[in-house]
């Protein structure tokens, strides 16, 4: 029977249980402690591992079986949703406003599932996106952030975080484009950590845990792009039109 593993802030930052050995209640919970480096949540998320706690408790690290995840040729858009964005109600950025963002999925809880990003996630995914690792895609509406989605880049994969919503389909519109981005940066994934049917409707399935660790060991490598995506975007988005 697997037991939960504790971390030591001292730790070197890739020290992490190996993922098949977390609990199966709760589903996925592998290690508790160490800290939110900029160093350590990266060699987490390449080693399919990310933390996900409530205020007061200590750091929880996850890497549930199975895991959801959205192959980005595998996007689901209803017609309802195409036509939506072709109106061109809203307008789509990235990286121009990732603190507004983030704020704004705090707002939320992830996936039904209760979890708050803390103040202490928050400077931990702001210090991501300043060194170039963690991205925003904004949806605006009459020059008002009304939607977006934030995660984390590494090789061809794209670690999905958070979402929120203010408009009706605001977030399936940051999903759509972010997915069109994304591929034609080269990436080939979508992490979304945790299933829920909104994700499968989207396109989103179940992966077995180790073919998901297999997968990282092919994509995250090179170590990602870092650097902000605001004018790759822009331009991408005005030759696409």
């Amino acid at each position: 029977m697997n037991t939960l593993q504790w971390l030591s802030a001292n730790d070197s930052p890739g020290v992490f249980p190996c993922p098949n050995e977390a609990l199966t209640d709760p589903n996925g919970l592998l290690a508790a402690g160490g800290d939110l480096s900029s160093e350590r949540l990266l060699l987490a998320y390449s080693q399919g591992i990310f933390p996900w706690y409530e205020k007061d408790q200590p750091i929880l690290w996850w890497s549930p079986e199975p895991r959801a995840v959205l192959w980005l040729k595998e996007i689901k858009i209803s017609r309802t949703l195409n036509r939506k964005i072709r109106r061109g109600t809203f307008f789509v950025s990235a990286d121009r406003a990732f603190s507004d963002v983030l704020r704004g999925c705090a707002k939320e809880r992830r996936n039904g599932n209760g979890t708050w990003i803390t103040k202490e996630m928050g400077y931990a995914y702001q210090n991501l996106h300043d060194l170039g690792w963690a991205h925003s895609f904004e949806v605006w509406q009459d020059k008002v952030l009304v939607g977006g989605l934030y995660g984390v880049g590494i090789g061809q994969v794209f670690f999905g975080e958070s979402m929120f919503s203010q408009k009706s389909d605001a977030s399936k519109v940051a999903l759509v484009k972010a997915n069109e981005y994304l591929q034609h940066r080269g990436y080939k994934l979508i992490d979304c950590q945790i299933w829920s049917t909104h994700l499968g409707s989207l396109g989103a399935r179940l992966m077995p845990r180790q073919k998901f660790l297999d997968v990282l060991a092919q994509f995250c490598e090179p170590p990602g792009n870092p650097g902000p995506w605001t004018k790759g975007f822009d331009t991408f988005a005005r030759e696409s039109k």
